[in-house]
């Protein structure tokens, strides 16, 4: 699985988007279990997808795959599962939420913050090594945030409303 290029070969992209690709690529490429992952900002908008929209028929008419068939609803998850555990930490004098994992019979979802209330998803599957996982979203978060500008959001979003 390769991650979404907005633009056609990234053309156009400033060399830190480009090196965000990179990361997520290498992420999906390299961390066996990883299903899809999914850059969401603080608003809950899709900055950055491994799994782009099925728009180009692919997936079985009136069948809907959930995340793994739609980067959409995995930002949409991925923003509603950080809101409500902001929220409880909230209730709770928890301090910032850092990581969040639930495990399903068919599936992991692991939300990790990376800066300013943005969030990474991976929807993995139920045999994967969390730790690994987890560990290699701290590896992404750690290179991702100090980049992760609002003027990279910006460049961001508009590459992936552009690619839809």
């Amino acid at each position: 699985m390769n991650a979404q290029a907005p633009t056609a070969e990234g053309h156009g992209l400033s060399s830190q988007a480009r090196n965000l690709h990179w990361l997520l690529t290498n992420l999906v490429d390299e961390v066996p279990g990883v299903r899809s992952v999914a850059v969401v900002s603080s608003d809950g908008l899709l900055l950055l997808s491994s799994d782009p929209d099925r728009t180009d028929g692919s997936a079985e008419p009136g069948r809907n795959d959930g995340p793994k068939g739609s980067s959409a609803d995995l930002a949409t998850i991925v923003s509603g599962l950080g809101s409500l555990t902001q929220g409880a930490a909230k209730l709770m004098d928890g301090g910032s939420v850092k990581q969040t994992m639930v495990a399903m019979d068919e599936g992991s979802l692991f939300v990790m913050s990376i800066s300013d209330g943005s969030l990474l998803g991976v929807h993995a599957t139920p045999d994967c090594d969390m730790s690994v996982v987890a560990y290699h979203m701290a590896l992404f978060v750690g290179r991702a945030g100090h980049v992760l500008t609002p003027e990279l959001r910006s460049e961001l979003r508009k590459s992936m409303e552009s690619a839809q």
